[in-house]
């Protein structure tokens, strides 16, 4: 925290000489001009397979969907009530800024879990700031439907949106996972811009019986657990056979992973839990409330009913987390660490606003005034109390 409170205070005031400063100093890179041209994005799709770019295309889809369907659950309305009116309108944030992190690996897929529900929600202007950006996150991010995109990263990026500097445009509100200085840099910020939430490393829990297939467990947890060496897994199973061959499935596959470095290290996350009896796995499962949640048993919707704590569920054999990545249409930008016990994934939801209002009459004061005539009394703040009065007057 005090190396990125040192950067977000660089940044408030020297702007872009700082953003180029820790740019240079964390990724090697000596940048002018942070942004991604026309030409670039050109170059990038010329320099990205037209399978992949389907790919994305595909993904885009199935997002935007679902995005569609989460958007439709928030409506403008009214209520009428004897002289009061009451509504609500949904307004869409207007600059929103998408971190897309470049660490191991580039992460397209991030870049369309970010824009595509800002999108949908129908925000103004959606720059995304990304390190080391790879031709395919700019595709992504050009098919997402990114306004404007840079080339930087890390604690500086997150503060030249939330403050602005001469290239990069203040944003109202920053989403998007991050590494721990990332995720510093949002908590800092917070208040002076709005966020997401706080994101930790990935982590998936696994609840199996014994009509799970160990392979397919085993796959799972490894998929999880190669995302960086801080990544967590959870198996919970009442089987003790299930315990043991997913063990050897583990080591199996592991050898023949490129990324068996990474896993080498966080397999000292994984986390294994012995039950003696299925239902025991919902109070675990509600108390840890892990980012993913898959259900590798007999009856899945009998555990469902109880399950409330989890960032996004998976049910079944066939419904693996990687999906939900890339391209099923949830989104993946999701809570860790518990945060699933009271937050919910990205969604449109963190790109709108609620706004509400009210029209009162006559007949309404003569309804409210005695209410609020008695509360404002009894909390002793007389000013609202004189409000209420002279509006009440030969009114009531």
């Amino acid at each position: 925290m005090e190396i990125v409170k040192e950067i977000i205070q660089a940044v408030r005031e020297k702007g872009d000489y700082a953003v180029r400063y820790y740019t240079k100093k964390f990724d090697n890179i000596d940048l002018k001009n942070f942004s991604v041209t026309k030409e670039d994005i050109e170059n990038a799709y010329k320099n990205t397979d037209e399978e992949t770019i389907a790919a994305l295309k595909f993904a885009k889809k199935n997002i935007e969907l679902f995005a569609k369907k989460q958007m439709e659950q928030f409506k403008d309305f009214k209520v009428k009530n004897n002289g009061i009116i009451l509504g609500q309108k949904v307004i869409p944030i207007e600059k929103i800024g998408a971190y897309v992190p470049g660490g191991n690996y580039p992460l397209p897929s991030t870049a369309l879990m970010c824009i595509i529900p800002a999108k949908v929600a129908g925000v103004e202007e959606i720059i995304v700031c990304s390190p080391k950006i790879k031709n395919i996150t700019i595709v992504a991010a050009d098919i997402a439907g990114a306004d404007k995109i840079f080339r930087i990263g890390g604690a500086q990026a997150i503060a030249a949106m939330a403050y602005g500097t001469k290239q990069i445009p203040k944003v109202d509100k920053i989403v998007g996972p991050g590494n721990v200085y990332v995720t510093a840099a949002k908590k800092e910020v917070y208040g002076d811009c709005g966020i997401d939430f706080l994101a930790g490393p990935s982590e998936v829990m696994v609840i199996a019986d014994e009509f799970a297939d160990p392979e397919i467990i085993a796959a799972d947890l490894l998929a999880q657990l190669e995302h960086d060496i801080n990544a967590r897994a959870f198996l919970v199973t009442n089987s003790s056979a299930i315990i043991s061959k997913t063990k050897e499935e583990i080591n199996n596959q592991l050898k023949d992973l490129d990324t068996k470095g990474i896993i080498k290290k966080s397999l000292k996350n994984l986390k294994i839990i012995a039950i003696k009896n299925i239902d025991e796995s919902i109070k675990i499962a509600n108390e840890i409330a892990p980012e993913h949640l898959e259900l590798q048993v007999g009856n899945p919707e009998k555990l469902m009913e109880k399950l409330r704590n989890y960032g996004s569920l998976f049910i079944g054999q066939y419904s693996t987390e990687a999906f939900g990545d890339y391209c099923s249409g949830t989104n993946h930008v999701l809570p860790t660490r518990g945060g699933a016990r009271f937050t919910s994934g990205l969604s449109v939801r963190d790109f709108v606003k609620l706004q509400t209002y009210q029209k009162i009459d006559a007949i309404g004061v003569k309804k409210l005034a005695p209410a609020a005539l008695k509360l404002s009394k009894v909390e002793g703040l007389s000013a609202h109390n004189k409000s209420v009065q002279i509006r009440a007057k030969n009114k009531l």
